[in-house]
């Protein structure tokens, strides 16, 4: 999932230097709501490895 995040921030940068703002942001944004899932799942995975415990 991670580097879906990543992939969309090299494409937003990418159309942002082209002068494509529109797809550049919506990139970023897509970006941006990919990475904080990662973040979300990440957490719960890393609180469910210390109750197992």
């Amino acid at each position: 999932m991670l580097r879906w995040t990543i992939t969309f921030v090299i494409i937003a940068l990418i159309a942002a230097v082209l002068g494509f703002g529109g797809i550049a942001g919506a990139a970023a944004g897509i970006a941006k709501v990919i990475f904080f899932i990662f973040l979300i799942l990440f957490v719960i995975s890393l609180l469910r490895g210390f109750v197992k415990k």
